[in-house]
Order: C-alpha cells, then structure tokens, then sequence
C-alpha cells in the first residue's frame, strides 16, 4: 500500500473530474482538495448545469472542503485543479488561506499569474502538472464545440 502519493496522482483524480465535465458539456475543469493525503473534496464546472457565472470547479471544491473541515479556512490543504485558477477563483482562494495550489495547464488569457492576481502570502502555487493531459483535454472540448456549430 502506497503511505504518500504525489502530485501527479492527485492530478490524475482533478484530470478525471474535468472529463466528467467534458462529458456533461462543461468546461472540462477538474479539482480535488487533499489534507494529509486524503482527498476531502471532488468538483467539477458546473456553469452549465446551474445556469451559474461562478460555478467553477475551484470554487465549487472550496466549498465543499470547508463544508468537510467544518469551518471556512483551508489551512493544510492542496488544491489539485487542471487549470490555472482565474482571478475570481484565485481571491477565494486567498480568502480561504489554503497552503497551496497545484494546477495542470497555464490559461493564457485569464490564468490568476496573467492577471497579476495575488495570493495569500503562505500560499504556495505550483503549475505544469501533467500539464499536456489537462491543455490536450481543453483542446479537445473547444474543437469539438467548434464542429458542432
């Protein structure tokens, strides 16, 4: 039995969200959030589904760690999401204190380091974790969209 996982194992469960979204119509983003090497909270987008501009995955897995944790601060915990968090995920994210993101795939246009957004200072942001699955599964989404109109 495996006692530590790594980053790579926890981005391969936020990769398996985003593909729960690609094959419900939405922007295949996936996150998890993990304490002490246990995931307490799985998300996905949803904007489609709840008709919802902030129905991110990354704010969709905040709320549902704090409603794990029983409070409203993710002090010890990692959010694994496959896309670089926009801005307005990023200022929940640093309203929440949580230790550290690790995202997949840069977002160019809207990614929180393009915005200049900033962080909580304890906060720790790592990206390109399996960076090419989670850009590939983006690409993939947008031509199929694409074709279809």
């Amino acid at each position: 039995m495996i006692d530590v996982f790594d980053d790579t194992y926890f981005m391969r469960k936020a990769l398996q969200e985003a593909e729960e979204a690609f094959e419900r119509n939405e922007i295949p983003v996936g996150a998890v959030v993990v304490i002490d090497n246990r995931i307490i909270a799985r998300a996905h987008n949803l904007t489609e589904t709840l008709n919802d501009v902030t129905a991110h995955a990354e704010m969709q897995a905040i709320t549902a760690a704090a409603n794990f944790l029983g409070g409203k601060y993710l002090k010890g915990c990692t959010l694994y999401v496959t896309l670089e968090p926009c801005q307005m995920c990023a200022g929940a994210l640093y309203w929440s204190q949580i230790d550290r993101i690790v995202y997949g795939a840069k977002d160019e246009h809207r990614g929180c380091g393009v915005m200049g957004t900033k962080l909580h200072p304890k906060t720790k942001m790592q990206g390109g974790v399996l960076q090419e699955e989670a850009a590939d599964l983006m690409k993939r989404f947008f031509i199929q969209k694409r074709n279809l109109n």
